[in-house]
């Protein structure tokens, strides 16, 4: 039994939103002003709803069906609240409500009668607004006279019901409903609120001292508004895309976390070693004071310096259009050297010097052997001063005998060629460099 209730009960409570229908509320005014059929139904700002039908109740108050369109502000609870308000000065009105809190019970659904199926929303929970051209007619005859006239009938028909005049006052603008709670509040908070002055009187000295740095704060802070309002179809642009962004900013956030894991064991080690960082950065500020003096001087040095290098400066352009008129020269070189390198040409060149020197000598029993001839004259032996026809050079010498000098200067050649040949062939280490050295003896020694 007690599940068959618990069932009606909750089939009771969705019925009115049954096969996706609205969820209809009859709310009961003192007075429902100037609203009209189709005005919203607003929560928090949010339009969910209208204005379904209005009617008048057998003790003469108003009773509006509010149709709730949508489902995620159903069902209204028992604290819920409505009050009509005023929509704009030309006399639109809406019904501004707050569904109530999930803890207290839903609405009674009315079972029979005017609004059958609808949900039970009483006078002690809705407002009705005193409207502006009222207010705005009372200082005007004959409206003022007539409210007076209002008034004390109703003083005297409310001498002895002042609770209810009361209740209807507090009814009448929800706002009055809660003052005496406001002022309860603050009774309870005047020690809070006496310090509050006391600190106000401390925050606000200064800003009074700073009150143009604030002013330009709001100044700056108003185009800065301006300019975020320009901009506003970007800005939802990026809370739109910021999802996505988050999305694809999980896994980079996942290694970053894996990469602190990792370097814990680093920073620990770093950790216990800033000491002894700290301690070599102490030992090196004598370092830094010492080298002061060192790099002042360096400095006046490129100062002076400085005359000197700026006067090169016609020098390194010129050496830089020789460098680059060079750049065939080095490059044709370049192929050359790397071609008698890869080839082997240097060697090869060796070879037939060495194997050309060594055909022409003799071979014995004891290996080979230069053939030379003795040549003995008078300019054979050691002398200190000029011998007349006797000369260290391979020119021709006037008073030399012509025969016996030009004999003399094959055999020198001969012998020197021979020698440069064998240590280019004995090089095997430098062979580019003996290589040079025969072509300069054969080129030194042409005669």
């Amino acid at each position: 039994m007690l599940a068959a209730g618990a069932a009606a009960a909750v089939i009771a409570t969705g019925s009115s939103q049954g096969a996706g229908g609205p969820y209809l509320v009859r709310a009961i005014f003192d007075d429902a002003s100037f609203a009209v059929q189709g005005e919203d139904v607003r929560i928090a700002g949010a339009t969910v709803g209208s204005i379904r039908s209005l009617g008048v109740t057998p003790d003469h108050k108003a009773a509006v069906t509010l149709e709730i369109d949508d489902s995620s502000f159903a069902p209204f609870h028992a604290n819920a609240t409505c009050a009509i308000r005023p929509q704009s000065l030309i006399g639109e009105e809406y019904v501004d409500c707050d569904p109530g809190t999930s803890g207290a019970p839903p609405l009674r659904r009315i079972g029979s009668g005017p609004g059958a199926g609808q949900y039970y929303l009483p006078v002690t929970r809705t407002s009705s607004p005193v409207d502006f051209d009222i207010v705005q007619d009372v200082a005007q005859e004959p409206v003022r006279q007539s409210l007076a006239i209002i008034i004390d009938e109703l003083g005297t028909g409310l001498a002895a019901r002042g609770s209810d005049l009361n209740a209807v006052i507090h009814r009448a603008d929800s706002a009055l409903g809660y003052t005496d709670q406001v002022f309860q509040i603050l009774a309870r908070q005047n020690r809070a609120l006496a310090q509050l002055a006391t600190d106000s009187d401390t925050v606000l000295g200064p800003l009074a001292q700073d009150r143009r740095e604030l002013a330009d704060f709001v100044a700056q802070a108003n185009a800065t508004s301006v300019a975020s309002a320009a901009r506003a179809a970007d800005l939802a642009r990026t809370f739109q895309l910021f999802p996505s962004f988050l999305r694809q900013l999980r896994p980079l956030m996942v290694d970053l976390g894996a990469l602190a894991d990792q370097g814990t064991p680093l920073m620990t080690t770093l950790g216990q070693s800033a000491s002894a960082l700290g301690r070599e950065f102490e030992n090196l500020t004598p370092f830094a004071s010492a080298a002061r003096a060192a790099l002042i001087d360096l400095g006046s040095a490129a100062a002076k310096s400085q005359p000197g290098l700026v006067a090169t400066t016609a020098l390194a352009q010129r050496l830089l259009k020789l460098g680059n008129a060079t750049v065939p020269s080095a490059e044709s070189l370049d192929r050359l050297t790397t071609s008698l390198d890869q080839t082997g040409g240097i060697e090869q060149l060796m070879a037939v010097l060495f194997y050309g020197t060594t055909a022409g000598n003799g071979f014995d029993s004891f290996g080979h052997y230069v053939r030379d001839e003795p040549l003995a004259s008078g300019c054979t032996s050691y002398a200190t001063s000029p011998v007349p026809g006797c000369s260290a050079n391979f020119g021709q010498v006037g008073g030399g005998a012509p025969a016996s000098g030009s004999a003399t200067r094959m055999d020198a050649s001969r012998r020197g060629i021979v020698i440069a040949a064998r240590r280019a062939a004995q090089s095997q280490s430098r062979p580019a460099a003996s290589l040079k050295d025969l072509l300069g003896y054969l080129i030194g020694n042409r005669g």
